[in-house]
């Protein structure tokens, strides 16, 4: 009996051991970076994937692509490690296939040329059809290095612009698509990016910047319990060494194109819609919070209203957050809401 029990003892442990191997390999995520050709020579673009270690097979409806908005980098953001995971590790570990992309001039894509002279000496660079085109890059190297057809989209801010646009002309490369803090026509008034005059080829933002604008629009009450201790300043460390000049400066700034800022003086503050959300046949996912300064919860409700050809649309407005939820104490809603959309497998009844 003492020989079985001794044996029953070692299998269980090397079963517990097993299992804890699997589960241990399971929840291992693979990184893989790459420098993306775009349509424009000399100018390459930084993606970035995430899965699940050992991920081989890889299908449309658990692909999924992210673009930043207009001031800063993808990865500081989406994949930014915050209480142990990000968002990018987050959908990873619910076996996604997970891709970001830096447009042109962010990030560690290749900043065009006019970004080392002084910003005055050219006009306004990477505009919204720029960014299209390189989203365009990024998703037709997805595909192809995927073997599948379409994949999901997600844009963040002026990304939602630009993810918006590329599936209104794209809808067959497209499965689901998430917009989060949707931009619209903007009723009176000026986006935060501008700061009025002349627009350069680009604008220089400082991490005082960056938290005034992250917390305009907060309650005076709620701004101290709004970001969890610490993580303004990881973020702020990461997303201002992406830049080569502006981490050199004391304190340190991050340059940005101003094309976005253009196209909003020329369509979305002008009352011109820069494309047709009518055009989007695919399921949509609305995401927003309630303090969003940036992009207010009025051009949510209006936006919803323009998607009139797709199969099925969802909004979630979330409470005590800004334009920044992502990176703010009630990031998992927005996270848990914008999974289910994504694993959802829902089909309009006829």
């Amino acid at each position: 009996m003492k020989i079985l029990s001794k044996w029953l003892s070692a299998a269980l442990i090397s079963l517990f051991c097993l299992i804890a191997l699997n589960t241990y390999a399971a929840d291992r995520i693979e990184m893989a970076e790459y420098m993306v050709p775009s349509d424009t020579p000399g100018i390459s673009l930084y993606v970035r994937n995430k899965h699940l270690s050992g991920q081989k097979q890889f299908t449309a409806d658990k692909t999924l692509l992210y673009v930043h908005g207009s001031t800063y980098p993808a990865e500081t953001a989406f994949d930014l490690s915050l209480n142990g995971t990000s968002w990018m590790e987050y959908l990873a570990r619910h076996g996604y296939d997970v891709w970001l992309v830096d447009l042109r001039g962010y990030g560690k894509s290749t900043r065009p040329p006019e970004m080392d002279q002084p910003a005055d000496q050219n006009g306004p660079i990477v505009k919204t059809d720029v960014a299209v085109s390189d989203v365009s890059s990024a998703v037709n190297y997805i595909l192809q290095k995927r073997h599948i057809q379409k994949l999901n989209l997600l844009g963040w801010s002026w990304g939602t612009t630009i993810m918006g646009k590329y599936t209104s002309e794209n809808n067959n490369k497209v499965n689901k698509l998430v917009l989060y803090a949707p931009q619209w026509l903007r009723q009176g008034g000026a986006p935060l990016t501008d700061k009025g005059g002349p627009l350069g080829a680009y604008r220089v933002a400082s991490e005082a910047d960056a938290k005034n604008r992250w917390l305009t629009g907060v309650p005076e009450d709620q701004k101290a319990s709004l970001i969890p201790e610490g993580w303004f300043e990881k973020w702020a460390a990461a997303t201002f060494d992406t830049d080569p000049w502006g981490k050199t400066q004391t304190p340190k700034k991050l340059r940005a194109p101003n094309g976005t800022v253009q196209d909003a003086r020329d369509y979305w503050t002008a009352g011109k819609p820069l494309y047709d959300p009518g055009l989007i046949k695919v399921p949509v996912m609305l995401v927003h919070a309630e303090w969003d300064a940036d992009l207010p919860s009025y051009m949510l409700y209006e936006y919803y209203t323009k998607l009139v050809n797709a199969p099925y649309k969802i909004l979630l407005q979330i409470s005590e957050g800004t334009h920044t939820i992502i990176m703010e104490k009630n990031r998992m809603l927005m996270f848990a809401g914008v999974q289910d959309f994504l694993d959802s497998h829902f089909q309009v009844e006829k």
